[in-house]
């Protein structure tokens, strides 16, 4: 079958290896040799800029630094697997952790796309389908997608024409997640480039949990399943059909979905009306999850997601792809973030103090003013979503009075803040659950910039608002 070759095809597709190292002695191997040689080096510039001044010495360590992070990242990359995938989590998740020359190293992680061979990847079909399910399948061999922990391959159902994809586990990945994450966190020590303590570890632990999450095919197709009937009639959205009569531990078979890459030219050319009904979508999806559902996808990759443009008068659609890092939070921390929202939204800084510090995100021993200080930058980080937008300027706003969201410079701007502040002085590590829940936060907004919704989010917000303030989580 190769009818899907052609436009499914990625730069690297000729590229492809044999093998992955799933051996737990292998990899520890590999990650410990790379720890040493950074060890070892980062030791020898720092004797060397011994005698520097200050100012030199931080700025040969920070170019030292930068270089080492890229060999340990191309070290990574080499292993493949679950090792990759912890990376580019601790990129995303790690910014508390990690020096930003190695989050931002960790970061090209995500553009590996070289696949595993057919032959292996035909053995795993089979291993988990069987002989009679295998024949009743038209496979394309050729990938149309790749990732650390699998690769995706259309196929046809003989009987019925439809067309699927499968999501096919690398062999050996989920038994080797423990051992991963344990060298990994080696290498960082080896390497020098983290301070291991309590806060580390539990972040660590939370990565764990995410990790096997990740690998667990039965939960991902029940997952799919489950925000298929959650946003079933919702005629913004597509969740692919799950195929469970096809979908193994290792193996998920969904409905192939045709879509775009939200930052694909031809979603740029909608109209500026089309463009920010799918801004709104994804900002009240983001909403739902947290205020309603209580269940969060956390992986904000833009892989993640399609734009289906509407014909003939249909409407846009997006398309949700990957449900392997939904998130169910308690009411203990559900409840406090959303009446950090909630007072945001209304600019009531004892109220944001209030779940700060029911969250341990604040502690109520901190001066008023350094309070005060972070419950406004949490009220600026809503900015586009409150009531009172006077924390924006006036380029932030179109000549209708609607709020731009690229142009505002938002992230920036509110990083600025904090980093001047007395913030910086108090502020701790936050609970490993406000990590990744903000990352998701900084998705919702990356993604409706790439598509530059103009628009003000405070309608949509204050029905969820309103509905918080009514009926809390339980």
């Amino acid at each position: 079958m190769s009818k899907f070759s052609d436009k499914h095809k990625t730069p690297e597709e000729n590229s492809s290896v044999s093998r992955i190292k799933t051996g737990s002695f292998e990899r520890r191997l590999s990650l410990t040799r790379a720890g040493i040689v950074v060890g070892t080096r980062m030791t020898g510039h720092m004797a060397a800029s011994l005698f520097m001044n200050k100012d030199k010495r931080a700025a040969k360590r920070k170019k030292a630094l930068s270089q080492q992070a890229q060999y340990l990242v191309e070290e990574l990359g080499k292993l493949k697997g679950s090792v990759v995938k912890i990376g580019q989590v601790m990129a995303l998740y790690g910014e508390h952790f990690l020096p930003p020359e190695v989050t931002e190293a960790l970061h090209t992680l995500e553009e590996s796309t070289v696949a595993l061979d057919w032959a292996i990847i035909r053995g795993v079909l089979f291993e988990q389908l069987g002989a009679e399910r295998m024949a009743q399948l038209d496979i394309e061999e050729v990938p149309i997608g790749t990732a650390s922990l699998g690769q995706v391959h259309c196929a046809r159902i003989i009987t019925t024409n439809e067309i699927i994809c499968l999501k096919v586990q690398y062999p050996g990945v989920a038994k080797a997640v423990d051992a991963d994450l344990d060298a990994v966190a080696q290498l960082l020590k080896i390497a020098r480039v983290v301070t291991f303590g309590p806060a580390f570890d539990d972040w660590l632990e939370e990565v764990r949990i995410m990790m096997h999450r990740e690998v667990d095919y039965h939960l991902e197709a029940k997952t799919t399943d489950h925000f298929g009937d959650l946003l079933k009639g919702d005629k913004r959205f597509v969740v692919p059909k799950v195929y469970f009569e096809y979908s193994t531990d290792q193996v998920i078979a969904t409905r192939f979905e045709l879509g775009e890459n939200v930052s694909s030219p031809l979603v740029a050319q909608l109209s500026q009306s089309r463009r920010n009904a799918l801004a709104k979508s994804a900002l009240e999806l983001f909403l739902k999850e947290l205020f309603v559902w209580h269940e969060i996808q956390t992986d904000p990759n833009f892989g993640n997601y399609r734009i289906r443009i509407g014909e003939s008068g249909q409407p846009d659609q997006v398309v949700l792809l990957d449900f392997g890092a939904v998130q169910k939070y308690p009411a203990s921390f559900i409840n406090p973030v959303c009446q950090m929202i909630s007072s945001s939204y209304n600019t009531d800084v004892p109220g944001v103090i209030k779940g700060g510090i029911e969250l341990q995100f604040m502690n109520e021993s901190w001066p008023e003013s350094v309070l005060t200080e972070f419950a406004e930058v949490c009220i600026a980080v809503l900015e586009p979503l409150a009531k009172d937008c006077a924390t924006a300027g006036p380029e932030a706003y179109n000549k209708q009075g609607e709020y731009c969201w690229r142009e505002s410079d938002l992230p920036s701007r509110i990083a600025k803040r904090a980093a001047v502040s007395a913030i910086s002085r108090y502020f701790k590590i936050p609970p490993k659950e406000f990590v990744f829940l903000n990352r998701k936060l900084v998705g919702v907004y990356t993604f409706i910039s790439v598509l530059n919704g103009q628009f003000n989010g405070s309608e949509i917000l204050k029905s969820y608002v309103d509905r918080f303030v009514n009926e809390p989580a339980s």
